[in-house]
């Protein structure tokens, strides 16, 4: 099979038929052997029932049911986890992605090499609250994955190679950071293309403004993982030694004093009437916590078997 599209959903009733159609339109003009996956994400309106008609007339239309609403991450990992296609392409349901764009993404797998090729919306339909946090967040994400050469981590029109797909784990809300998540998986030719961004047709966003909040809030937990997650010792112990150390010498310098002290016939007061003997001590004790912390998160490190447990209710 050439092409697999993942299309991720909450609550779009009214552009899947369209969208549907608009994909079979590119793919029959192009002659690929392909398939959908729609992820339904818990919608509340008629989303599903529009996929299961869809299903029962179009063999190439496969859906997944969620019981509840948990996220775009957990749609991603269901339908990467089914996808067949050589090349994986995902895209909003919501009409503001081009499927016209499919076969130049397909060109560049499949004959350019890359491994990931993310769309970059240049001109964008959105309101100035949403792409001014999006060019920061942006900025951001360049600055601290160190991939230079992508201007819109989180536009939903990607394209991958299937090995890509199988070998990453999408969680939480990790969807904006695939190319970050792709890279420490060894995937290394990310590249880019600019893409075509339509203006919404139906219903309204679903995303709100703490998606930046949270995004940044991910981003900063990919960065300790990619940096730390396999041996957290590193940065724990470290930390935690290096606050250990110093304030034993604190204490010994406090206790030294009171030495000093009395050799020449002073009366310096108890050890405990000091502020600095305390404030050695709590260093001792966050260092100790701190060193503990990271050689419990070096056991338990990433081996949670419940990260992608969720309900499916159904699939077609």
């Amino acid at each position: 099979m050439n092409i697999s599209v993942v299309v991720p959903l909450f609550n779009e009733e009214e552009s899947l038929p369209e969208l549907h159609a608009w994909i079979k339109r590119v793919m029959d003009q192009n002659n690929y052997s392909y398939e959908i996956i729609f992820c339904n994400d818990g919608s509340t309106d008629h989303s599903w029932d529009v996929i299961e008609k869809l299903a029962a007339e179009y063999p190439e239309v496969h859906g997944i049911k969620f019981r509840r609403n948990y996220g775009k991450s957990p749609a991603l990992y269901h339908g990467f986890d089914k996808a067949q296609g050589d090349v994986v392409i995902t895209m909003d349901a919501d009409l503001q992605d081009s499927p016209d764009e499919i076969p130049e993404l397909y060109r560049m797998i499949t004959e350019d090499g890359y491994d990931l090729v993310s769309g970059y919306k240049q001109k964008r339909y959105d309101p100035l609250s949403k792409t001014i946090p999006t060019k920061l967040f942006n900025a951001t994400a360049r600055k601290v994955s160190g991939i230079k050469n992508l201007h819109d981590f989180n536009c939903g029109l990607k394209a991958y190679k299937r090995d890509v797909v199988k070998n990453i784990e999408v969680y939480g809300e990790m969807h904006r950071y695939i190319p970050f998540l792709a890279k420490n998986a060894g995937f290394n030719k990310i590249g880019e293309k600019v893409v075509h961004h339509q203006a919404r047709k139906y219903g309204k966003t679903k995303f709100g403004l703490n998606r930046f909040v949270n995004g940044y809030l991910d981003l900063l937990s990919l960065w300790f993982l990619s940096s730390f997650g396999a041996q957290p010792m590193h940065v724990f112990g470290f930390i935690g030694s290096l606050m250990f150390i110093v304030g034993t010498i604190a204490a010994l310098i406090v206790g030294i004093y009171k030495l000093v002290c009395m050799w020449n016939g002073n009366n310096p007061g108890l050890v405990t009437d000091s502020p600095y003997f305390y404030i050695s001590l709590t260093t001792m004790l966050i260092g100790t916590q701190l060193f503990v912390a990271g050689f419990l998160g070096d056991m338990i490190s990433r081996n949670s078997n419940e990260r992608n447990k969720y309900h499916v209710e159904k699939t077609v």
